[in-house]
C-alpha cells in the first residue's frame, strides 16, 4: 500500500507528540466560528483566504515529502530530494499545516497553538536525531554537515 508507513517504535511517540498541536489546532479552531469567541485582531477575509494559501502550501510541502519518501526510502539514509535542503521536511510541513489552519479559522487560540508546536518540533527533531545518530552513525553526522539546515534554510 502506497501509505503504509508504520514509524519505528521509538519514534512512535515523537509522532503523537508532533501531530498533537495540529489535531487541538483542528479541534479549537472552528469553536471561534461556532461560539465567536478567540478572534484574530486583523480582517476576517484576510484571515481565512492567506490561511487558504498557506494551508495549501503545507499541504504541497507534506504530499511532496510524502511521495518521495515511499518511493524512495528502503531503511536506508534518504539524502535526495527535499531532504538536500532540510533535514526535516515533514515538520515543516506539519508547522505551514498548523498555521494555514489557524488563520483559516480566524482563531487566536489556534493561531497560540500553532506557535507553541514549534518548540514542540524542535524538541522531536533533537530526539530524533539521537535515533538517527544512532541507526546511521557517521553517514548521519556527515549529511547533518553537508545540510546544517533541520527546518528553514538559512536560518534553523
Amino acid at each position: 500500500m502506497f501509505f503504509n508507513y508504520t514509524p519505528p517504535k521509538e519514534l512512535r511517540a515523537l509522532f503523537i507528540v508532533h501531530y498533537s498541536p495540529l489535531l487541538l489546532i483542528i479541534m479549537i479552531g472552528p469553536l471561534t466560528g461556532i461560539y465567536g469567541v478567540w478572534k484574530l485582531p486583523m480582517n476576517m477575509i484576510i484571515s481565512i483566504v492567506l490561511g487558504i494559501i498557506i494551508f495549501l502550501l503545507g499541504t504541497y510541502v507534506y504530499f511532496k515529502w510524502e511521495i518521495f519518501w515511499h518511493k524512495t526510502y528502503k531503511g536506508q539514509l534518504v539524502t535526495e530530494g527535499i531532504f538536500q535542503y532540510i533535514r526535516h521536511p515533514h515538520y515543516v510541513s506539519i508547522l505551514i499545516v498548523g498555521f494555514g489552519l489557524a488563520l483559516f479559522f480566524y482563531s487566536l487560540s489556534a493561531l497560540i497553538i500553532a506557535f507553541l508546536a514549534i518548540p514542540i518540533m524542535i524538541w522531536s527533531i533533537f530526539d530524533e536525531e539521537k535515533i538517527l545518530i544512532k541507526q546511521y552513525g557517521e553517514k548521519y553526522k556527515e549529511y547533518m554537515e553537508k545540510v546544517p539546515w533541520r527546518l528553514i534554510p538559512r536560518i534553523f
